[in-house]
């Protein structure tokens, strides 16, 4: 059945109103022949009238029925008609940048209907601009951000190849120290570009993943074997806890073992040492948890989950180390990709990060 349209819809309440007006007032016209005229026996005065004071009668006769007519009408429409110039001025308002101004809910006919619709554009449009003034103020502090990191070792490059270039230099020995530093501040500025890149990249809506299936359990086997050298190394003991139940999992392997490895290597970086590293996959309801959690002399700040903003670094042993602060941040974005969840809590001088990954 085809749906009759909004117009319409106005239109033929307004033609019903102009009917029932027309039969109110007429039959009152009737009426007021049936049990006035005719009861108080005025007839023969009406025959006695002159063709022109018929006339003028008959006028007047149909004066009263439209003026009553009017006035019935009027008393049917009045509260559209002062709701319809409230939604008129509410819509005036949202085009003058009055942006999330909503219009009071009255009835359930199609101006009602009208005012929801207006109501939700407006939310809307507030949404999307407050998008929009958070995308500018997040590239302002990008800019910002990157300016301040990348200034640190594009200076020290200056510096070493301007000494260089002067020949100042008492050996062949600082000679090569001097362009092995060089080196490694461009390679340390290479890796905060791409890592800027990477993040950039992550961040667009049309990011894409090369998602295939795996058993999580037996990827994070092999990821861990393959660092346990490296957490010995740094003298950590690890208790490794993680499930033999195989558990399938659809995702971008090589951006999630990034994740797996950023927090093994901030772990190596900010543990006590030596000390405890704890790692823990279980299947819980239809998640997958993995909990990494390392011993540290205090919560590096107030609120852990602080550490995935970007550029963000907490005490001043996070600000004089080689982090850039996007390390987390860019885990964050991985796993919100596939649909998960990651954050960070402090309890009793241990430090954990919790990464769910949602079962299909």
């Amino acid at each position: 059945m085809k749906k009759v349209s909004f117009r319409n819809k106005i239109i033929i309440k307004l033609l019903g109103a102009v009917a029932v007006s027309f039969f109110v007032s007429f039959g009152l016209t009737i009426l007021t022949f049936l049990y006035v005229i005719i009861p108080l026996n005025l007839n023969h005065y009406l025959d006695d009238l002159s063709t022109f004071e018929n006339n003028m009668l008959t006028f007047l006769i149909f004066a009263l029925a439209i003026f009553t007519f009017i006035i019935i009408f009027l008393i049917l429409v009045r509260k559209k008609i002062i709701y319809l110039k409230l939604i008129s001025d509410s819509v005036n308002d949202i085009a003058n940048g009055k942006l999330g101004l909503t219009i009071g809910i009255e009835g359930k006919d199609e101006l009602t209907h009208l005012a929801q619709n207006i109501n939700y554009m407006s939310k809307e449009l507030e949404n999307t601009f407050e998008q929009e003034r958070q995308l500018e103020r997040t590239k302002n502090e990008l800019i910002t951000n990157v300016s301040h990191d990348l200034r640190t070792p594009l200076t020290s490059i200056i510096g070493y190849v301007d000494l260089l270039k002067r020949g100042q230099y008492d050996s062949k020995a600082q000679l090569q120290e001097y362009l092995e530093t060089t080196y490694l501040k461009s390679q340390r500025l290479k890796y905060l570009i791409d890592e800027l890149f990477e993040y950039t990249r992550l961040s667009d809506i049309d990011a894409k993943l090369n998602i295939n299936e795996v058993d999580l359990s037996g990827l994070l086997e092999q990821i861990v074997g393959e660092y346990i050298p490296i957490f010995e190394k740094a003298g950590l003991s690890v208790q490794k806890s993680i499930t033999e139940e195989t558990i399938p999992i659809f995702m971008d392997v090589e951006k999630m073992v990034r994740v797996y490895e950023n927090l093994f290597m901030n772990a190596i970086k900010y543990s006590m040492k030596p000390s405890e590293l704890s790692i823990c996959l279980e299947l819980i309801g239809n998640k997958a948890i993995l909990k990494v959690s390392n011993k540290v002399e205090k919560p590096p700040v107030s609120d852990p989950n602080k550490l995935f903003e970007r550029f963000f670094r907490g005490d001043k042993a996070r600000k004089d180390d080689q982090g850039n602060g996007l390390g987390l941040a860019i885990s964050k974005r991985i796993v919100e990709l596939h649909n998960g969840n990651i954050h960070a809590e402090y309890k009793v001088g241990w430090m954990s990060f919790i990464v769910e990954h949602p079962i299909k």
